[in-house]
């Protein structure tokens, strides 16, 4: 069974329909702990600021996340959902992420080489892979384009597995074991997008 987490900022219906799509029928869209804590794949998407993560905490779904992914159920974490994995964001100073990885998400900066840089990041961009083994990057060549949206970002850190270039690299793609992240939004994205979600759900 897939829980897909409601915290009032997720993309929920796009998502819904595209796993539906692909194939997924056991799917459940919830705010219960007790059912994220006991699926068998996780996916937590989003839209909007980062201070809605504060429910996630609020409704012990972070502690539910823990458990699921520590007895080793898969997770995806979307756009906010990605920012989400890290120890935090500049967006809400004030509000925790889950710390599965080490390292801040942050705003672009207004200039880049020297040139005004646009924020927010919108539109189609490419994907170029940096891990040889990405199970979620299966199938996928470099410069397939994903469709983003956003202003926040993660630096490239160790379990990145693909980058995008807007105003340097930033972590397009974090895999590590069964934890997963997008910033861009598979379910917009097209033939990509698709094949990233077919793989997350053969897993």
């Amino acid at each position: 069974m897939i829980a897909i987490i409601d915290y009032k900022a997720g993309n929920l219906a796009s998502v819904v329909k595209t796993l539906h799509y692909l194939g997924a029928r056991e799917m459940v869209v919830t705010q219960d702990p007790a059912v994220v804590a006991g699926a068998a794949k996780v996916v937590l998407p989003g839209v909007g600021h980062f201070r809605a993560t504060s429910l996630l905490c609020e409704l012990g779904l972070a502690d539910a996340v823990r458990e699921s992914v520590a007895k080793g159920s898969w997770f995806l974490g979307i756009c906010v959902g990605l920012q989400w994995l890290f120890e935090g964001s500049t967006e809400a100073p004030g509000v925790q992420g889950l710390g599965h990885f080490e390292g801040m998400c942050e705003r672009f900066p207004a200039l880049f080489e020297g040139a005004e840089l646009k924020s927010p990041h919108v539109g189609w961009n490419s994907l170029e892979r940096v891990s040889s083994d990405s199970r979620l990057m299966r199938g996928i060549e470099n410069g397939g384009f994903v469709y983003y949206t956003h202003s926040w970002r993660i630096p490239v850190i160790h379990a990145t597995a693909a980058v995008t270039e807007y105003g340097g690299a930033f972590t397009g793609v974090v895999e590590k074991d069964n934890v997963m992240g997008v910033q861009f939004h598979p379910e917009k994205s097209s033939a990509v997008g698709l094949q990233v979600l077919k793989n997350f759900l053969e897993l």
